[in-house]
């Protein structure tokens, strides 16, 4: 290995190993704002779309919306 080789090599090290320090560093932050999120908020965002999953099974298992979806389909093919 030359000189000129092993320059470039410690230089690439050095830097990629600055570049990987940064990304933990991001990662560790993002982390810690996300353990600083209100729970209480989430729990409440959680069940109201519960509710809205609940609401949307109801219309599609509903009858009518089903015969509704069959007669629609029939008349696309007549």
């Amino acid at each position: 290995m030359d000189l000129w080789t092993m320059i470039v090599l410690v230089v690439l090290i050095g830097t990629g190993a600055g570049v990987i320090s940064d990304y933990l560093k991001t990662q560790r932050v993002k982390v810690s704002k996300l353990a600083d999120v209100d729970d209480g908020h989430l729990q409440a965002e959680l069940q109201a779309l519960r509710d809205r999953v609940a609401v949307l099974e109801k219309i599609v298992t509903d009858e009518r919306y089903e015969l509704s979806r069959e007669l629609n389909a029939l008349e696309r093919t007549g």
